[in-house]
């Protein structure tokens, strides 16, 4: 039987939260998923999608996901490609399954005329750390990742203007 990736449908969704939570579960981050059938419809198919995902399929079954959306960098000119997820459940990993995903998105990112495919990975995964620096990747150590979660964002809007 033979892999194929092919986009995400609608009805997929509850698969598709599947994944993410298998992928929370492997990362130690299962308490942080906040994501519901609903939140993911309308983020993926909603009237303004905000995100796309594919499925990688070994026949029938599900084998693994990427999830992507689009950045743009004011010092390249033009938008990015953001690898927001790339999951690939143990049975089928060492088979080149995770290769073709990321391969797909970076596809994708070149018929959007893409200036940069980026994304995070954790920095105890070392696997994952060498197979992306064997696909050509750069770790961006001078860079930091700062995040606000959903409280913290509701409360600085809301927050008084700064003084000038």
């Amino acid at each position: 039987m033979q892999f194929t990736i092919q986009p995400v449908a609608a009805n997929e969704i509850p698969t598709l939260l599947d994944l993410i939570r298998e992928l929370a579960r492997f990362e130690r981050l299962e308490h942080e998923v906040e994501a519901t059938a609903d939140s993911l419809k309308e983020s993926l198919f909603g009237p303004q999608p905000v995100a796309g995902a594919l499925f990688a399929r070994y026949g029938e079954e599900p084998a693994g996901y990427a999830l992507y959306f689009f950045t743009f960098s004011s010092f390249v000119g033009r938008a990015g490609i953001w690898l927001e997820d790339i999951y690939v459940r143990p049975a089928y990993r060492q088979r080149g399954l995770g290769r073709a995903l990321i391969k797909a998105v970076a596809q994708i990112g070149v018929e959007r005329n893409c200036g940069r495919f980026e994304w995070t990975a954790l920095n105890w995964n070392s696997h994952a750390l060498d197979f992306y620096r064997r696909l050509g990747a750069n770790s961006m150590s001078d860079w930091v990742l700062l995040r606000m979660n959903a409280e913290a964002l509701r409360s600085l809007a809301k927050s008084s203007p700064a003084a000038t």
